[in-house]
């Protein structure tokens, strides 16, 4: 085959992505001049336009790879303008802190290789044109924006390294006779010496810091940047002016020989101080985001499609809602669905925080990212995209990062007046040391009062909430809770009571049929036809398990006319002429309907023994009952009593009657409960509660508990139920049972320990450091603290707030 160049180009503000053009020109969108991309070998053949037909490796590829990496969402980890996010990496305009990328699913960008000619590359699956052989998805090694911003600041830091340590010799030689250096050179020509290795460090490898500066100056939003130009900027210009112009400088500035006291060394050391204490942050920072990148490796690159009974390999973005996709053994789910043919043992720990593998079969649910075990299933494909649960759980683990919690509004006051005191302490520093200080008192003034602007450390004070928010709401979302925000975090460690659904909560959610009996002239499976004829029409669990278990025991059903569904009661319809009803106690108040004292004893038998006990009503008389049993949950006893060991009084309010609810309460041991709820009591409950002064959680899963939901302090929507509850609540928990709600507890009272912990770090290194370098110890023992010491220990003190926000990774 021929082979021909084909040049294309692109707009370089991406309008449409990484769409490229034929031809030179404009873009069609922003009107920009179109940029060459370079060359790119195409196949000239009759197969040309065919989709599966490979093509040779685009050497530009790589770039617009990079870039398609590089776009997207970015945030300055101190939250300096709230929620404000920027489309390019970089540095914060306000603190210049170095932004965060918000990591999001993005198209997989997957590239097909030949084993065994890897310069043949494709976008698309098919064949190799040299061999033959099937193309296979290319690994890829992709390199975060964090890390690539560590390389860059550790390449700079090390050039520093380089030129700061003989700056360093050169400047204490006289502590160390055996060097012999003024012997070699006089002390005029080793201050040229150290200038010359010195400017390097300032004006390359520290240059970024006096940009990050004089921004805050500018925007008037000073920051620890503007200390650390400032006292650096002041120790470089007054050894620049004190080596070219020595004849300005009073005595005290001098040696015998009339040469200025130079700061050459301090101005190196100090930046590559901070440079190291930047690598490291960074490196901190890396960690921060592992848990949503370790959600985001659990997306499969791509899917396997049944289209005309053949198995297609396609990318993930590429599967539609609707489509039948093959998962075979080991491989990871793409996305959610129904299981329509197979059956597996699914790992869903990931996103649960479960251990346990669990048994699917055909009818039950699969979530994206879940991995498969030994069996071969085919499934159709219900959430696609950002709809699927991982992109949800990634999202809101992304929202809870950027928010603010309430405890850091302390630290945001003193944060906004910080540098201003801390600049007016170097000044008054300057001026006692000046008028009052031993000789040569203004070189004792000048050291102290760059010493102070040196140490103060208002990032740690900025730092101390965000990053442990951030760790913490990405460990909650690998053990299945999702944190909507960072005061949610925070007012979950306040809670105090905790009101809870029955059915689905406490119990399993699938109830099943366990009796019925007739009370008067009709039979007992005529009873039960009647109540699944009626419950036919009705989305309710319990009706669902009645019409189930009708099917199970082969009972045909009846037609019945003008069905409607009673609130909180039940649901009537027209049978014969005349009315039939069932539900609950309350719904024999409509019908005008009593029961003897027989049938009575009847039905608090049934109760007893936990089953939900529903009434069969034709006109006004109660004909027969139907009872259904939800098993509890085997977790619910044991996270109940973890939750009361957490100070939380647990409530039940449940729609299901006093009976039934007392003996649950009871073999639960719960501390309070209420039956024969509607919907609106669990709201006014809440109020209540809240009106006495408690902090109140509200767990839920239905879409008649999203008022209460909203309500409360805290609404925990469990991961088995409706998206509108999922939306109503401040956490969601992916495995809906209650351990998770005493799982949430535990971690929200970690991350405010951990977060006082940081904030304690932040005050006490400031309120220590600032009176030690304006040099009050001094007085009492002799001891003056050095910039160098004091640019070690600023360093050090973010590098300390971050590594302890990592410790919740191990929680």
């Amino acid at each position: 085959m021929d082979y021909k160049l084909v040049k294309q180009y692109y707009c370089p503000m991406r309008c449409e992505g990484d769409k490229t053009y034929d031809s030179p020109g404009d873009c069609p969108v922003c009107n920009m001049h179109l940029v060459p991309v370079g060359e790119q070998k195409q196949m000239e053949s009759p197969d040309f336009q065919n989709p599966n037909t490979p093509l040779y490796h685009d050497h530009h590829q790589d770039e617009r790879h990079l870039h398609a990496q590089q776009t997207g969402k970015y945030y300055c980890p101190m939250r300096c303008e709230g929620d404000k996010t920027y489309d390019s990496p970089g540095d914060c305009p306000v603190c210049g802190m170095h932004l965060n990328k918000e990591e999001s699913i993005r198209p997989s960008g997957v590239i097909y290789t030949c084993p065994m000619h890897p310069e043949v590359k494709s976008d698309k699956p098919g064949s190799c044109p040299k061999c033959g052989m099937t193309l296979v998805p290319e690994k890829r090694v992709e390199t975060s924006d964090e890390e690539r911003a560590y390389k860059k600041m550790a390449k700079k830091f090390w050039i520093a390294v380089a030129f700061s340590v003989p700056v360093f010799i050169i400047a204490t030689s006289g502590l160390f006779p055996f060097l012999h250096l003024n012997a070699i050179i006089s002390q005029k020509g080793l201050n040229w010496i150290e200038f010359v290795l010195a400017t390097p460090v300032v004006f390359y490898s520290g240059w970024q810091f006096f940009i990050r500066g004089w921004s805050s100056i500018r925007r008037r939003s000073p920051n620890m940047w503007t200390l650390i130009s400032i006292g650096v900027g002041v120790a470089f210009l007054f050894s620049l002016f004190g080596l070219l112009f020595p004849e300005l400088f009073p005595a005290q500035f001098k040696d015998a020989q009339g040469n200025v006291h130079l700061y050459f060394e301090a101005s190196a050391v100090i930046l590559t101080l901070v440079l190291l204490g930047q690598v490291m942050e960074l490196k901190a920072h890396s960690k921060t985001n592992s848990a949503i990148r370790g959600l985001l490796n659990l997306i499969p690159p791509v899917a396997r499609i049944i289209r005309n009974g053949e198995e297609q390999e396609i990318p993930l973005e590429e599967v539609q809602v609707g489509d039948i996709l093959r998962v075979k053994p080991g491989e990871k789910i793409p996305v959610d669905g129904t299981i329509t043919e197979g059956t597996a043992i699914i790992d869903e720990s990931m996103i649960s925080g479960e251990p346990m593998p669990v048994d699917k079969s055909k009818g039950d649910k699969t979530t994206g990212g879940t991995i498969n075990g030994k069996t071969v299933f085919e499934m159709k494909a219900e959430k696609v995209g950002n709809d699927t649960l991982l992109a949800r759980i990634i999202e809101m683990v992304n929202e809870a990062s950027r928010s603010r919690a309430p405890i850091q509004k302390l630290a945001d006051v003193v944060a906004k007046y910080f540098v201003q005191i801390i600049i007016a302490i170097s000044l008054i520093t300057f001026a006692i040391w000046a008028f009052w200080g031993p000789q040569p008192a203004f070189v004792y003034a000048f050291v102290n009062a760059v010493s102070v602007l040196i140490i103060a450390c208002p990032c740690a004070l900025g730092l101390a909430t965000p990053m442990s928010i951030m760790v913490g709401t990405g460990r909650g979302a690998q053990s299945g809770i999702l944190v909507k925000d960072a005061r949610a975090m925070e007012e979950m460690n306040k809670v105090d009571t905790l009101i809870i659904d029955k059915t689905g909560t406490i119990t399993e959610g699938k109830p099943s049929l366990n009796g019925f009996k007739s009370f008067g002239t009709l039979t007992d499976e005529e009873i039960l036809m009647l109540a699944a004829s009626i419950d036919i029409n009705s989305e309710h669990p319990l009706a669902e398990a009645i019409v189930k278990g009708s099917k199970e025991k082969n009972i045909g059903l009846t037609k019945l006319d003008d069905f409607e569904s009673i609130t909180g009661k039940g649901v009537q319809a027209l049978y014969k002429g005349g009315k039939i009803g069932l539900g609950n106690l309350r719904l024999l108040e409509d019908f005008q309907a009593s029961l003897s004292d027989d049938k009575k004893k009847v039905v608090e038998e049934w109760q007893l023994s936990g089953q939900t006990v529903m009434f069969l009503l034709l006109d006004h008389s109660v004909e027969g009952i139907i009872g259904v049993t939800d098993k509890i949950k085997a977790t619910s006893a044991k996270a109940i009593k973890a939750l009361q060991k957490l100070g939380i009084k647990v409530i039940m309010f449940t729609g299901d009657n006093e009976t039934t609810a007392k003996a649950v309460a009871g073999e639960l041991h719960l501390d309070e409960f209420k039956a024969d709820c509607l919907p609106d009591d669990k709201y006014k409950k809440i109020k209540e509660l809240q009106g006495q002064g408690h902090i109140v959680a509200m767990a839920g899963d239905g879409i008649n508990d999203a008022p209460a939901l909203a309500q409360a302090n805290i609404g925990i929507a469990m991961g088995t139920g409706t998206d509108i509850a999922m939306q109503s609540a401040e956490i969601t928990l992916v495995k809906g049972d209650l351990n998770g709600i005493a799982r949430a507890k535990e971690l929200s009272s970690a991350v405010m320990r951990n977060i006082k912990q940081n904030l304690f770090f932040a005050f006490f290194y400031n309120v220590l450091g600032v009176p030690i370098a304006a040099g009050l110890l001094y007085p009492f023992f002799g001891i003056l603290l050095s910039p160098m010491i004091a640019a070690t220990a600023m360093s050090f003190s973010s590098v300390s707030v971050i590594s302890n926000a990592l410790r919740l990774r191990k929680k």
